[in-house]
């Protein structure tokens, strides 16, 4: 019987060849954020002729989606080598909550999407960068599939700090339905959707624990705003 067992140069070329990768995604990432900037001050520059541009904002939807799935697949990948953790900070959720829905604003208007902020008074400990990488993506996917709405929840239950993304579109369907953990193998790349951020999103909840008690995810229809819900639930 032939050993299919990979040899120790193959595994090496693997290892390297992941380094490869990782590297030119990086690059990538920063180079779409530089690109994402001169969008920022294009628009500002030119925000009567600009402002309600249909291919412009487009563009920049498009640019702020693909810099985001960079920044997953780099997070993924480091989670992967166990070279990332999570750093959990005191913030102020109403604050934290605000700014960053301030950075995606001027699209959101440009869209002619209304967006707010509805959260309780309360402090949480998490890590704001990898939070942020989710609630980016989770923003430019009820971007996608609201139809003039998304909203910004926080509140308490049971322990946990609950943040929620609700848009007003026709919501997930059935079978995404789901609280819990997200496997790896959920992963299709063979589809037209992988649920990469999905996946990311739960695995930057998983980072955050205390005690016995893990974070989560959460997708529902319904909320305020009749569709989508995202919540992370955080310990």
């Amino acid at each position: 019987m032939i050993d299919e067992k990979p040899t120790e140069a193959g595994q090496k070329e693997d290892i390297a060849f992941s380094l490869v990768l990782a590297s030119a995604v990086h690059d990538m990432k920063n180079s779409l954020g530089m690109l994402l900037n001169s969008l920022d001050e294009l628009r500002q520059e030119n925000e009567d002729s600009l402002g309600n541009s249909r291919k412009f904002n487009t563009l920049q939807y498009e640019a702020e989606r693909m810099h985001s799935d960079l920044v997953q697949l780099l997070g993924i990948y480091r989670m992967d080598q166990k070279h990332l953790t999570a750093h959990t900070e005191e913030q102020f959720v109403p604050d934290f909550l605000s700014e960053h829905l301030a950075r995606h604003t001027p699209l959101l208007e440009g869209l002619g999407i209304a967006c707010s902020v509805e959260s309780d008074n309360i402090n949480g400990f998490f890590d704001p960068d990898l939070l942020t990488g989710v609630l980016n993506n989770t923003i430019n996917n009820a971007i996608r599939y609201t139809r003039s709405r998304i909203t910004l929840t926080a509140r308490e239950e049971d322990g946990y700090l609950v943040i929620g993304v609700e848009d007003d579109g026709d919501g997930y369907p059935e079978h995404m339905q789901r609280s819990g953990p997200l496997p790896f193998k959920s992963l299709d790349f063979k589809s037209g959707s992988t649920s990469l951020g999905l996946y990311f999103a739960s695995s930057v909840a998983a980072m955050h624990t205390n005690g016995d008690r893990t974070g989560s995810i959460k997708l529902t229809n319904g909320g305020k705003l009749g569709g989508g819900v995202f919540e992370i639930w955080l310990p």
